[in-house]
């Protein structure tokens, strides 16, 4: 595993705060709103009533450090905000923020060390909540080779190095296609997450120019596609990749929670031959 990005700040031990029943309430308002749920529906889920909703949303009810936590669940709250929402309670955060290189992360490293080198030669990488690249493996380097050094100093970003016009983008032969569908799937991330650093970052890329690539003769004489495909030029060939990504089921700690792993399956024959005879 290439690690390209690792430290994040430890956030074991953060003692709590002061928080107020007004200040965790209106919080707790604005997810709610956020994800177009009414205090009726929230209150069914949670096993509650809308009119306890309704007094923990304006502060005339102090809600557990349980019930917080209950109604993030199933409201679909980042790990990092339940976090926000405990400290805004006046209770401590329950989810650590491990960096990548300590001790406890072993098992973690050495997991995702093996799902890259064991998908090789086809390209995959991990990727944290803003893009940046945590670990690649070689296939993914084989397709940055000749890349300008600007893009590929530290923090290398995934995001940056497809879309920048001395990046991967002219060489995408879908470029249009390819670019709707990152730029759609950054404003998901965004209404989810209500990332400040993700929203920049999408700001950035979507004001980057876009190139015409020319015409696309994709469809002629292949196989039909199962999802839009990455269709890209390297080395004089046109390769061609379906995106998958996986994140870990239920993670009890922030860096865990914001990792993302991408594999790129080959879409068609050519392609795996091509790589397969690379590797």
């Amino acid at each position: 595993m290439t690690t390209l990005a690792a430290d994040r700040r430890n956030g074991k031990g953060a003692a709590p705060r002061a928080g107020t029943a007004s200040e965790v309430g209106a919080l707790l308002r604005g997810w709610r709103e956020e994800r177009r749920v009414s205090q009726l529906e929230l209150a069914l889920r949670a096993d509650s009533s809308a009119r306890h909703i309704s007094f923990v949303e304006t502060g005339r009810s102090k809600p557990s450090e349980e019930f917080v936590l209950k109604l993030a669940e199933h409201l679909d709250v980042p790990v990092r905000d339940r976090n926000a929402l405990l400290l805004a309670a006046g209770y401590a955060p329950r989810f650590p923020q491990t960096p990548l290189d300590d001790p406890s992360m072993d098992a973690l490293r050495a997991g995702l060390d093996q799902l890259l080198q064991g998908y090789e030669p086809f390209p995959a990488l991990v990727v944290d909540a803003t893009y940046d690249v945590v670990a690649a493996n070689r296939g993914i380097s084989a397709l940055l080779d000749g890349l300008p050094g600007h893009l590929l100093a530290p923090p290398l970003n995934a995001m940056r190095l497809v879309l920048h016009p001395e990046g991967l983008a002219p060489k995408i032969r879908n470029l249009r296609e390819w670019r709707g569908h990152l730029l759609h799937q950054m404003e998901r991330q965004i209404a989810l997450q209500r990332s400040g650093a993700l929203r920049a970052l999408y700001e950035e890329v979507a004001a980057y120019p876009v190139a015409d690539p020319g015409e696309d003769t994709a469809a002629d004489g292949q196989v039909p596609h199962f999802a839009l495909p990455l269709r890209i030029e390297h080395e004089g060939r046109v390769l061609s990749f379906i995106s998958s990504i996986s994140t870990f089921n239920t993670p009890m700690d922030v860096t865990v929670a914001e990792l993302a792993v991408e594999t790129l399956l080959p879409a068609d024959p050519a392609t795996v031959k091509y790589l397969q005879n690379q590797g």
